[in-house]
């Protein structure tokens, strides 16, 4: 019963309780949309302008490619660490790995069938940079440029980090040290990704302006239709792929679910990122009547393995980039890329850009000459990173109440009466704990309702919960 001594003990106490960072990742969001427009408007003004700011797009695309190796290898080294820690949870660690790689591939399969049915790009016949950039200011820029390190290569990497993960789960306790050294690198890693992400309005900038140059509004329309069609597939998915499964498993309604997760939805959709509502969602699962292990266990290794948006979003993107340079891929190098998706998304959500750098990682391991093309992408990333994030947070939340159902862990009665709204979620409250006495069973590892035991037999079971 004892929960972790956070900012609310300290208020209760008369404390005030420090001040968090403010958030202002949602200026970087507006300046991207700003850059974008921007851009766009001077390739159709002055397209020779537009096609001079060229080198800004590959510059960043250049800072994109430094950070790829040292967060692949950070991010399969822990992962695999993470898969041995779930595993050893026993059935619940075990039902959801599976369940996760299942539904990150089958997102993925279904990332690739849209994108080869409607061909994204198609017609904007973009040429590397080398063969478009000029040659008058190429002195500076190529000054410029040679400040930037350049890219390790990406599948000797992956190697090596699979082996360095196995080599630390043999180790048992003695890697565990090693482990969270490189969780320190990694956090390291993803701050120095999200000092080049305030950088991406310049490369938006440029890389846009250059693209609309050059080829005018068929730039706009085909970024139009990457957009959309990758919304329309991830609301399909949503409706039909997870809502089907829910209905089959649970008898729960997706729509229902939608509207109960509806204020998360909302700070996910002004933050881009899941992370920011993983309190929540916790919190709110519990309130459905999904038993305290299943929701400890399935949310937070969801968070690095369940990524439905970001697996979509990764192939659409990838097809997009070889359809627009003139250099479609085969449906062998599609599966080949399907592979490597699967292995290097996962671990790297929530953090702005991860989702760019697993791209540029694909693309760079199978057809790095396509890496050229991803200025485009750096535009509307931005733009798709809320769809991602509200699949990945949707996805995951499905997940928990399936996972509860298999392993008899959840009250339906409970879930039923949270969704349509009978036993509402006290939505000022952000802890878990807050909710974990209501008629959902938390204390118990037996399916057993708890609302028919005394209150005196409760506090008896609880020290035993605790215990290993």
């Amino acid at each position: 019963m004892a929960t972790l001594p956070s900012d609310n003990t300290v208020a209760e106490a008369g404390t005030t309780p420090p001040k968090r960072k403010k958030d202002r990742t949602h200026w970087l969001y507006i300046m991207v949309i700003i850059a974008v427009f921007a851009g766009a408007a001077i390739g159709l003004i002055a397209p020779e302008a537009g096609k001079a700011l060229e080198p800004l797009g590959k510059a960043f695309i250049a800072l994109i490619k430094m950070i790829i190796a040292p967060i692949i290898f950070c991010t399969i080294v822990l992962g695999v660490g993470s898969v041995a820690r779930a595993a050893t949870v026993g059935k619940v660690g075990g039902i959801a790995l599976v369940y996760f790689l299942i539904m990150a591939t089958f997102a993925l399969i279904i990332g690739l069938v849209v994108g080869n049915l409607i061909h994204p790009g198609e017609g904007l016949k973009l040429e590397p940079y080398e063969a478009a950039a000029g040659g008058e200011s190429g002195g500076t820029v190529d000054f410029l440029m040679s400040l930037i390190p350049g890219s390790i290569p990406v599948l000797p990497t992956l190697v090596l980090a699979l082996l360095v993960g196995f080599a630390l789960q043999s180790m048992g306790k003695a890697g565990e040290p090693v482990l969270k050294g490189i969780g320190h690198i990694q956090a390291v890693v993803f701050k120095l990704m999200m000092m080049i992400m305030w950088a991406a309005p310049v490369g938006a900038f440029g890389a846009i302006a250059a693209v609309v140059g050059k080829t005018g509004w068929a730039a706009i329309g085909a970024m139009a239709t990457l957009m959309g069609a990758f919304y329309l597939t991830c609301a399909l998915f949503i409706v039909i792929v997870l809502g089907s499964i829910l209905k089959i498993v649970t008898g729960l309604n997706i729509f229902l679910l939608l509207k109960y997760l509806a204020r998360e939805f909302l700070l996910i959709f002004s933050t881009s990122s899941s992370e920011s509502a993983l309190p929540r969602l916790i919190a709110k699962m519990e309130h459905a009547g999904v038993s305290k292990p299943v929701v400890g266990i399935t949310v937070p290794t969801g968070y690095s393995f369940n990524l439905d948006g970001t697996a979509i979003y990764l192939t659409m993107a990838s097809l997009f980039v070889s359809t627009a340079m003139g250099m479609p891929m085969s449906l062998g190098e599609q599966i080949s890329l399907l592979v490597f998706m699967i292995i290097a998304s996962k671990g790297a959500a929530g953090v702005s850009g991860a989702g760019l750098a697993t791209l540029a990682a694909g693309l760079q391991s199978h057809r790095p000459e396509l890496l050229d093309g991803m200025g485009v992408i750096v535009g509307i990333d931005k733009f798709m990173s809320e769809c991602r994030a509200l699949t990945n947070f949707t996805g995951n939340a499905v997940a928990t109440l399936l996972i509860g159902k298999w392993t008899n862990e959840i009250d339906m009665d409970q879930a039923r009466a949270a969704l349509n709204g009978s036993t509402p979620f006290d939505e000022q409250s952000l802890e878990p704990d807050a909710h974990a006495h209501e008629p959902a069973p938390t204390d118990s590892a037996s399916t057993e309702p708890a609302a028919a035991d005394p209150a005196p037999g409760t506090d008896q079971k609880q020290p035993a919960l605790s215990q290993p």
